[in-house]
């Protein structure tokens, strides 16, 4: 009864449907039919013309777009806690060559106007020091909170302000929008963003993950950096044809309600516990080590997250009979 990532998920029938249907003879790379139809599906979900690249992973989303974002001399602001400083085994200065990560403190993983601007405003303005050049936040964010379409407007406003670039980490973006209900328009380039990785991995893929670019101009530059970097698939059509599968009436959607469904059954057995309010499909629990031992002898999987704290994350195809079973077992400590 596994509760530990949803990157274990399975991936959905409609999805391994969709590359059956596509295991066919057709261009190489992304030449194909399927790949093809990227750029206008997501025109249409995101209401304006953008460009549509599959990556095989969330890392290659990233750090491709921030390698366009970002020269090699300059630094991305983030959160101490983000997925790019934390868990992306220092990709970012590699696909940038060398820029340098501006690390910023935030609850939940949070990034604030505030805090983003006083942080660059400890920076001299003169060739001794690292000068920011691009934004990177992460929604829903690693400690599963999300960002309104408000909230990152503000953001968007002071990365203008200081003239930085804007990156926006979405390897859980569904659950976000299943969260807060905001257009995905409004929480990306109607507030400022300018790249997007959109995670599909997560949420009912097998292995395709999509950048978005609603600054089109940086199509061509990154179409080679993917290349360069390996992630140029030969059977593009496979992945793209994942990816329009979850696209194709809003299943994306449905699976990432589901999740924050059944999170939200989880938080509701343990209020008193949580350490952030339940936002996506991540729920962060106070819990002593013989409790959590206690659960695992019951035949539960999760990560041990600092020091008493637990993480749980549901997915698309929790089973609600196993989360009422775990809900239960929390209750009962």
């Amino acid at each position: 009864m596994r509760f530990f990532s949803d990157n274990a998920a399975a991936a959905h029938p409609a999805v391994i449907e969709a590359i059956a249907a596509s295991n066919r003879l057709d261009t190489a790379y992304d030449g194909d039919a399927y790949s093809a139809q990227l750029d206008a599906a997501f025109s249409d979900l995101f209401e304006t013309q953008v460009k549509a690249l599959w990556v095989t992973t969330g890392t290659a989303a990233n750090c491709l777009a921030l390698a366009a974002l970002c020269p090699p001399h300059g630094a991305i602001v983030c959160h101490r806690d983000a997925h790019i400083e934390v868990d992306e085994a220092g990709a970012p200065g590699f696909f940038t060559h060398g820029a340098k990560l501006m690390l910023v403190d935030g609850p939940g993983a949070k990034l604030a106007p505030d805090a983003v601007g006083a942080a660059i405003d400890r920076i001299r303005k003169d060739v001794h020091q690292v000068q920011p050049k691009a934004l990177s936040i992460t929604n829903a964010t690693e400690y599963g909170l999300a960002y309104s379409a408000g909230e990152v407007g503000a953001l968007g406003e002071t990365a203008k302000r200081h003239a930085l670039r804007f990156h926006m980490d979405g390897a859980r973006f569904a659950n976000a929008i299943a969260s807060t209900g905001d257009r995905p328009a409004d929480v990306t380039w109607r507030a400022g963003v300018e790249a997007l990785s959109f995670g599909f991995v997560k949420n009912g893929g097998l292995n395709a993950e999509v950048l978005i670019l609603f600054d089109t101009s940086l199509a061509d530059e990154i179409a080679v950096r993917r290349k360069r970097a390996g992630h140029l698939a030969s059977k593009g059509r496979m992945l793209a044809a994942q990816i329009l599968a979850l696209l194709d009436n809003d299943l994306w959607l449905a699976n990432a309600r589901a999740a924050n469904a059944a999170a939200q059954a989880l938080a509701g057995a343990a209020p008193d516990r949580l350490v952030y309010p339940v936002e996506a499909n991540e729920i962060f629990l106070r819990m002593t080590p013989e409790e959590a031992a206690s659960l695992r002898a019951a035949g539960f999987d999760f990560y041990d997250w600092g020091a008493g704290e637990i993480r749980l994350v549901t997915s698309w195809d929790s089973d609600p009979e196993t989360v009422e079973q775990l809900a239960k077992a929390i209750a009962a400590l």
